[in-house]
């Protein structure tokens, strides 16, 4: 009997391993088995360009041309029309003239002009603020960026290479300051695509989408975030992007994200971690729940472009309710969409953004962008940690206490996470 029990325990665990196995060849690389499917297109791969990638996407390729991905930056003579202000129009901070400006900028909440002097761009020291539509003064103080103390106190003497010019280019090599294309371009984020153009395969490009969800979300992350480099200074100078980090690659052998502890209200971060300014999505989305469910950017996101804002996959008001529905095991956990947020269907508090992506994280002088932890901000942590909420955010002649009160007499919400 003890013999026979000993063969059946060992027939059990050989049919379980062979099991295991078995479905680990057939499901796609996890959290706990990451870079699993990063194709390795081998030292001889080179980048090639957009274009050359186009030859064989014609349609994401076209869509694409149309993003501020692919036009983050641009050569005023060749297209004019990219300048939003009239620069015959004289103002106290406009000091320069077009003729100075041999790169331009971001189109959508602000635009910033920049010089090339030698091989270096130098930002020149007025923005454009497109929302208000005003001329404001460009330059970055002290106690804000980790790197301003490593620089001087001139705009002409902070050059864009070490503190830009990596996330608004394809292959910027640091010595010779040279890019293989500007703007955010295919091998930003599938890599150098040499190998890929010799053999079109699945197995010498990387996929993002084939990754598994750390360093797919790490594709963006590298540039959509606040930190330092691992190494710095690197060549004599201090830069603030993952410099060496090239897609296919582990980002966290480059970059770390900026510290912050917590209760302290910082440049980057409010005393919740959630982030400050813009350029932190990145580390607000590595704290959030999503993130650990393996969310990616892309879930939301498609970087070759859509008729949305934010190149979102579906419009706002529709895109949640892709993974969200009433009762769902992802929530709300609610009869209906309505009982869940307490307005009505269609109204701007009745969009689940509202009250998950607060729109206060400062990008241009009360210009914010949405916050991305996901995460319910309570009126409490507006009264303790000056951490602003949504409720008075958009019910802004209202109180806290108001806000408090209101929530209590929801129905639904857990009474200890509406404080």
């Amino acid at each position: 009997m003890r013999v026979r029990r000993w063969f059946v325990l060992v027939a059990a665990l050989f049919l379980f391993t062979v099991s295991v196995r078995l479905q680990s060849q057939g499901r796609p690389a996890s959290a706990a088995d990451p870079g699993s499917r990063i194709p390795a297109p081998g030292p001889q791969a080179a980048y090639v360009g957009s274009a050359r990638c186009g030859d064989c996407h014609p349609a994401l390729y076209a869509r694409w041309q149309k993003t501020r991905m692919a036009n983050v930056v641009t050569d005023p003579k060749v297209r004019p029309e990219v300048i939003i202000p009239d620069f015959s129009k004289a103002d106290p901070l406009l000091t320069f003239t077009r003729d100075d400006v041999a790169f331009v900028y971001g189109t959508k909440w602000k635009q910033r002009y920049f010089k090339k002097v030698g091989n270096d761009f130098f930002p020149l020291p007025a923005q454009w603020d497109v929302t208000h539509r005003i001329w404001r003064a460009y330059f970055v103080q002290p106690n804000t960026d980790w790197w301003v103390p490593f620089y001087p106190a001139d705009n002409m003497k902070r050059p864009t290479g070490p503190l830009c010019d990596g996330c608004h280019s394809v292959n910027y090599n640091v010595q010779a300051k040279t890019v293989m294309e500007w703007n955010v371009g295919c091998e930003r984020c599938h890599g150098p695509g040499s190998e890929h153009v010799r053999r079109p395969s699945p197995a010498t490009i990387v996929n993002p989408a084939r990754l598994d969800y750390v360093r797919a979300n790490d594709t963006c992350i590298q540039c959509h975030s606040q930190g330092q480099p691992l190494k710095n200074p690197i060549a004599g100078q201090y830069y603030d992007w993952p410099v060496g980090f090239h897609q296919g690659g582990n980002l966290k052998d480059f970059w770390k994200l900026e510290e912050h502890k917590l209760g302290e209200t910082t440049f980057t971060h409010f005393p919740d971690a959630t982030g400050h300014k813009n350029r932190m999505q990145g580390n607000d989305f590595v704290q959030s729940v999503m993130y650990t469910r393996g969310v990616t950017c892309f879930s939301c996101h498609d970087v070759h472009g859509t008729g949305n804002n934010a190149d979102l996959i579906k419009p706002v008001k529709q895109l949640c309710s892709t993974c969200h529905g009433p009762s769902s095991p992802n929530g709300p956990h609610a009869a209906s969409v309505e009982e869940h947020t307490h307005h009505q269907r269609g109204s701007a508090g009745g969009e689940c953004v509202a009250c998950h992506m607060p729109t206060i994280e400062q990008t241009i002088a009360d210009v914010n962008v949405r916050s991305h932890t996901f995460k319910f901000i309570p009126p409490g942590s507006t009264d303790q940690l000056k951490v602003p909420n949504p409720c008075t955010g958009c019910h802004t002649d209202r109180t806290t206490e108001w806000a408090r009160e209101a929530l209590k007499g929801w129905s639904g919400p857990s009474p200890w996470r509406v404080n």
